[in-house]
């Protein structure tokens, strides 16, 4: 499974039982949350359509979640990632290195600004490719467990070919994953927006990898 480069980090908790540990934006560098200058050589840019990804961390009563950390990585355009044992053909872009961070408001709400990445084969099947998408991983007060998931981008029609997606039985879960377009917070002449909201639990939990149980 691809992950972030980094190890995710943690502070010491609460003594309360019911809270997991409390982040503080003094934690955070001033372009985590910028995938597009974070790891971009000075004057150069990372190849690919702009993009600004935002939502909110709710709970099941939809209560925004504050103090949330998101860790968020992902393919470049090409569709290939900056690790050592990636054997796909597409380039390297020396320009992109694919992993932030950011931690939620007092509304709940984070934002970030990518680059979209690109498909990429699955080597698992004869001609399976998995479509467009960023990997999310949330950590906050309030849940001490770490949730993985993935966001998928409207109107891709890789999505119900994956054979990751396939591994979802609810169809109204994986259409949770999948972030519409937001020409609301579309950045005029620079950047297209997708929204994407994560729900920890209830009915309409997003669906985490790592708690298909609770989901």
């Amino acid at each position: 499974m691809r992950s972030p480069t980094r190890a995710l980090i943690s502070l010491e908790g609460t003594r309360s039982e019911i809270t997991g540990p409390v982040f503080g934006h003094n934690m955070l560098n001033e372009l985590d949350n910028d995938l597009i200058l974070n790891y971009a050589r000075p004057g150069e840019m990372p190849v690919g359509p702009r993009i600004l990804v935002h939502g909110r961390v709710l709970d099941e009563g939809n209560r925004p979640v504050p103090g949330a950390l998101l860790e968020f990585w992902q393919a470049n355009a090409g569709g290939r990632y900056r690790h050592k044992k990636e054997t796909y053909l597409a380039a390297i872009d020396p320009n992109f290195g694919g992993v932030g961070r950011t931690i939620t408001d007092e509304n709940g709400y984070y934002w970030f600004k990518t680059i979209q990445p690109g498909a990429y084969p699955w080597p698992n099947g004869v001609n399976d490719w998995r479509p467009a998408h960023i990997h999310f991983s949330v950590f906050g007060h309030g849940f001490a467990q770490r949730l993985i998931t993935q966001m998928y981008f409207e109107g891709d029609p890789l999505i119900w070919r994956c054979p990751i997606v396939k591994t979802i039985p609810d169809k109204s879960a994986i259409e949770r994953l999948i972030a519409p377009l937001d020409m609301n917070a579309t950045l005029p002449m620079d950047m297209r927006a997708f929204k994407f909201d994560i729900v920890l639990r209830g009915r309409r939990s997003t669906f985490f990898e790592n708690r298909p149980e609770g989901n």
